[in-house]
């Protein structure tokens, strides 16, 4: 899964790595090193300008909400548990399939969050005892160095309660599609493991290499088999994770010092 990530690009560098188009000023994001569910997060999309005379998809970098409310949604609460969408049915689930077909983005971060529950644990959780497992959280990210481009789609919903004029009738909201972790080796590993992302997790973030993102980002793509094929998982080995600080696992706590690799997982904290 994905609930937790990082993005501190500023909209200048994205725009040059994305050939963004259009952004904003005044939806400028300050570098965020604790992304969380209902935060306001970057997103690129082809889609044409409103009121422009050219109708053509531009590509443009825009603020949307993680947690996505679907256009047909009553209200947006649920919003919060709709961040995730998993690449093996979000092309039939009612609350994808739509954006599925026409509004898929990319949601660029510098890596994300996962958990592992440390080994003692849970051996304690597994004896029955009553003894909160600790997890110890690794940051997952290209090896290379350069932007994770996660897959995602977004939608738009009208809050009828709100004038037409109101600046929060419409609300633009994303979610992040997963897959399956990979089980082959990290580019670079911890020396104690984790050895691969399976290790860690068994879902992680899709993650669209550059060949792929002007097919994933063409809304003119609708044909839904042409569109799985690019659920695709990216070649292994590009990937690599390391311990950080648990300070993470509060969503309070936001700072380059939440990137920090540890030399090994945190006491009571182990893999």
């Amino acid at each position: 899964m994905c609930g937790r990530y990082a993005s501190s690009r500023r909209p200048e560098d994205l725009a040059g790595i994305f050939e963004i188009e259009k952004w904003e000023p005044e939806e400028t994001l300050e570098p965020d090193y604790n992304v969380a569910p209902t935060k306001e997060v970057y997103a690129v999309l082809d889609r044409p300008v409103k009121d422009a005379d050219e109708k053509r998809p531009v590509r443009q970098l825009r603020k949307l909400k993680w947690g996505l409310v679907p256009s047909w949604s009553k209200t947006p609460e649920g919003g919060a548990r709709m961040i995730n969408a998993r690449a093996e049915t979000v092309h039939e689930k009612p609350s994808y399939r739509r954006a599925f077909t026409t509004r898929r983005c990319i949601l660029p971060a510098d890596g994300y969050y996962e958990w592992v529950t440390g080994t003692q644990e849970r051996d304690l959780e597994v004896e029955g005892k009553k003894k909160r497992p600790r997890k110890q959280p690794y940051f997952v990210l290209p090896a290379d160095g350069s932007v994770f481009a996660m897959a995602g789609l977004y939608e738009f919903w009208r809050d009828k309660t709100l004038p037409d004029d109101h600046p929060q009738a419409w609300w633009v909201t994303c979610s992040v599609i997963t897959t399956e972790a990979e089980q082959t080796p990290l580019a670079v590993a911890p020396a104690d493991g984790p050895f691969a992302l399976s290790d860690i997790h068994p879902r992680m973030p899709l993650m669209l290499t550059p060949d792929h993102w002007d097919t994933w980002l063409d809304p003119a793509r609708t044909d839904l088999d042409d569109l799985r094929e690019l659920l695709a998982p990216p070649p292994p080995g590009l990937m690599r994770a390391y311990p950080v600080t648990t300070a993470v696992s509060n969503v309070r706590n936001n700072g380059p010092e939440l990137l920090k690799e540890l030399e090994g997982p945190e006491e009571g904290t182990l893999f």
